[in-house]
């Protein structure tokens, strides 16, 4: 006898980012946003520097326009701030409200390397 199998789970259980991320799959930056938003992610502690040209080489051809609003809210921390995110040493609720939201959690995941669902 095979065992059961059990009930599928939602697609929004497997990663809470996952539905957000395929509503906004067809809203890609072009090369001009995306210079744009290259140039305003610069920044003037070199670790931060650093994550951020590694996510840039690894997405820039995928990014969204809620993924660009969720990292300009991130630029506009401090890069203390900034870096106590990208560590994980903080999380974006510790900040604000505004943070806590599932277009920047997936950009922290994307930023920190991490793979989709972990």
């Amino acid at each position: 006898l095979a065992a059961p199998r059990r009930p599928a789970r939602p697609l929004a259980a497997h990663s809470p980012h996952l539905v957000f991320l395929m509503s906004d799959l067809q809203n890609p930056l072009d090369a001009s946003e995306l210079g744009k938003l290259q140039w305003r992610c610069r920044r003037g502690m070199l670790e931060n520097d650093l994550l951020i040209e590694r996510f840039f080489a690894r997405h820039k051809d995928r990014l969204t326009h809620s993924q660009a609003d969720a990292l300009m809210l991130l630029m506009d921390l401090s890069d203390n701030d900034l870096l106590d995110l990208l560590l994980a040493r903080k999380q974006p609720a510790d900040h604000s409200a505004e943070l806590d939201t599932p277009a920047v959690h997936q950009v922290l995941s994307l930023l920190r390397g991490e793979q989709p669902g972990s």
